[in-house]
């Protein structure tokens, strides 16, 4: 039996007491609705509430001795620097695409359910519409809303070189957790957790990139290029529907591989099965070095030697749906990217019988 993917529902074992909102750094008009947002959920709901303290240092919120009160109740913490993974009940996003990415990032295990509103600019992942959030916080709180599991790509990054880093508070100057960084001789190794997508490319360099693809240990191919896209069914619809990709649903298990504007006219994307294993390293004839991002963040140079592992991760992200997961992300692709819009075409007139 295949389960309908309508089937996965939001249940709490215990009320939820701890939130974290995450909104949008520098957009003036999200101000209001997180003091909206907060003041329900400190003074309506009692709930914990974490922020950023990056959030807090807008000058618009810190001067405002109104909102003083409410300030003072929240829980405050620093990216890369303050462990809040187990002290989180569930997320709120206020912004665009940019913000579910943001929280997927500060959880490299297992992801507390998110609850995106819709206060950016494309807004595919984000369903919820601001104007009536007390009653859809409301539902959450309570339990009654669906879910849909968004898979994550295990991504490990092997440098052959080790690179000089010192460790302050037990992070790396690259932002990498410590303990998610293995010394082996010689060799440097890090690892993310990815929602979106790995990107490999060519970087400053105006030859073509050169980088070898393994699926489980085999090449499979070389690619000429930009470079190569190595996308989750979430990410199908962001980097790799703009290199020509197939969108996949995110509820699918798969990963996607994708070419950027391959020097061949057979280069097709294709989609593998989740849970194989990908591996990514420069050809050894490569002319110059590539360069890999992870949802467009942590952005470093690969050279000769180095490698990129990828896989499916076990720490999906849960996203509540407005609706279910099928009609949510049907309309995001008619709103956002205007999938199949198209004038009708006009039917024949009936001629009226003499």
């Amino acid at each position: 039996h295949i389960q309908d993917p309508a089937s996965q529902r939001l249940t709490w074992n215990k009320p939820p007491k701890s939130v974290l909102v995450i909104k949008k750094i520098r957009d003036a008009s999200l101000l209001q609705p997180f003091k909206e947002l907060c003041v329900y959920l400190t003074e309506e709901n009692n709930m914990i509430v974490y922020v950023e303290k990056k959030v807090l240092e807008d000058p618009a919120i810190a001067n405002d001795e109104n909102f003083g009160p409410v300030k003072k109740k929240f829980c405050t913490f620093r990216e890369d620097y303050d462990d809040i993974s187990n002290q989180i009940d569930f997320i709120i996003c206020l912004g665009g695409d940019g913000t579910l990415l943001y929280a997927s990032s500060l959880f490299q295990g297992s992801v507390p359910p998110v609850m995106a509103f819709h206060l950016g600019s494309l807004g595919f992942l984000t369903p919820f519409n601001f104007e009536n959030f007390q009653s859809q916080v409301t539902q959450v709180i309570e339990g009654n809303a669906a879910l849909v599991l968004r898979s994550r790509l295990k991504v490990k990054v092997v440098k052959e070189h080790r690179e000089k880093t010192t460790v302050q508070n037990g992070i790396e100057e690259n932002g990498v957790v410590s303990a998610n960084l293995e010394k082996e001789v010689g060799k440097q190794i890090m690892q993310y957790q990815v929602l979106n997508e790995v990107v490999v490319d060519r970087g400053p360099s105006s030859y073509l990139s050169n980088v070898d693809v393994f699926l489980d240990g085999h090449l499979i191919t070389t690619v000429q290029g930009d470079g190569v896209i190595v996308s989750t069914p979430t990410g199908s619809t962001a980097y790799a529907a703009a290199a020509g990709a197939s969108m996949i649903h995110p509820n699918v298990p798969a990963i996607m591989i994708t070419p950027i504007c391959p020097h061949s006219l057979s280069f097709r994307p294709i989609v593998v099965p989740a849970g194989v294993e990908l591996k990514i390293m420069l050809s050894p004839d490569a002319r110059n070095t590539a360069w890999v991002s992870f949802d467009g963040r942590k952005r470093q140079e690969i050279c000769h030697g180095d490698s990129i592992s990828i896989t499916t991760s076990c720490y999906p992200l849960p996203s509540i749906c407005f609706r279910d997961p099928v009609s949510d992300w049907f309309e995001s692709l008619a709103e956002c990217l205007h999938w199949n819009v198209r004038k009708k075409q006009n039917n024949f007139a009936v001629e009226e019988e003499e």
